[in-house]
């Protein structure tokens, strides 16, 4: 029988109860090269906003970081590694893996030799493979790190997924969390049912990805027969700004559900989270301009010195500016700006 290693405990123990991961971003300077300074500095905010974890080498950090001719990856891993380290953080570190299998595996044993507790498991590479080739490589895959699923939208790049996969998916032993990003409502109950159907509601974390309904995720109980279970966080490119702001948002998600009924408020407040998300996820434009939006808020808050992608052609759309500074002027409770501002010169020169 293949050997599936395992995070510590603490690592499964965070995961299930519930954290903020925020999708860590690139620092780029203006001639798009690695800025460590900046990205060290995202690092330490992160940290400082009291996260529990960080995804680093995900669809946010620019997949074209593997591209030969930028040779990011492993800088990019080290340093988040390296930082968290210095900040003496104890942080649920997740390391986006992706490709076919050899590549996954490749990417999977860097992650592993980095220190890194689990691999967020993309499957955007297998647009034509059957069920069981997925599930094969998954295996693989999970031989030499425990696995965080992935549901990736296809706007993102990624696939459809049947109930059947995730079925099979989450009998691998050491599957420890899911993120559910298909912006779907049916497709996230197919991961939450399949959960629930092989046993292990206790056991594997649940986590949205799903940027149109991040409050909803989080306030829902799911029910069938005598199983109940949640989703307990989130890994979320939203969250890599306005960060201090998300982990006061999922504290106050935890203590309404907590109670024997969801406040109204709650409704308003997770309408208000999705308007935000629009206009920094670029939902007008199928979401073209996610990665740039994010890299803008934090541009403007003095963290990133501009919302440069490897990818010269990957820039806001048209108009994409406007609606951040709309909902930015519009929801002053959603944004960590003094936060920022009074730590910003710390973070940037340690």
């Amino acid at each position: 029988m293949p050997d599936y290693p395992q995070p510590p405990e603490w690592v499964l123990a965070a995961l299930r109860e519930g954290l903020v991961i925020p999708a860590h971003p690139l620092a780029l300077t203006a001639a798009r090269k690695l800025d460590e300074r900046r990205q060290g500095a995202l690092t330490r905010y992160y940290h400082a906003a009291g996260v529990g974890g960080l995804a680093v080498g995900v669809h946010t950090t620019q997949f074209a970081i593997r591209d030969p001719k930028h040779g990011l990856l492993r800088p990019v891993l080290e340093l988040a590694s390296a930082t968290v380290r210095k900040c003496q953080g104890r942080l649920v570190m997740i390391a986006g893996i992706c490709g076919g299998t050899d590549q996954a595996i490749r990417e999977a044993q860097l992650a592993r030799e980095l220190g890194y507790h689990a691999g967020l498991l993309s499957l955007a590479a297998l647009q034509k493979a059957s069920d069981a080739a997925l599930i094969e490589h998954c295996r693989r895959i999970a031989q030499e790190i425990p696995l965080f699923g992935f549901y990736l939208h296809p706007a993102a790049g990624g696939r459809m997924l049947s109930h059947s996969f995730w079925r099979r998916f989450v009998e691998i032993p050491n599957v420890v969390a899911i993120k559910i990003a298909a912006f779907n409502r049916y497709q996230t109950i197919d991961v939450v049912r399949a959960v629930a159907e092989a046993g292990r509601a206790g056991e594997i974390a649940l986590y949205t990805g799903n940027d149109d309904a991040i409050v909803i995720d989080l306030l829902t109980e799911y029910s069938f027969g005598d199983t109940c279970l949640r989703i307990v966080g989130g890994l979320l490119g939203h969250w890599a700004c306005w960060t201090q702001k998300a982990v006061e948002l999922l504290a106050e998600c935890k203590r309404a559900r907590r109670g024997k009924s969801i406040p109204a408020s709650m409704l308003t407040l997770a309408a208000q989270v999705t308007d935000c998300n629009a206009a920094l996820f670029d939902a007008t434009n199928n979401y073209a301009g996610c990665v740039p939006g994010i890299e803008e808020v934090l541009r403007r808050q003095g963290l990133l010195e501009g919302a440069w992608c490897l990818d010269a052609d990957e820039t806001l759309s048209l108009g994409q500016a406007e609606e951040i500074t709309r909902v930015w002027r519009a929801y002053p409770h959603l944004n960590d700006d003094a936060f920022v501002a009074e730590h910003l010169a710390l973070w940037l020169n340690a």
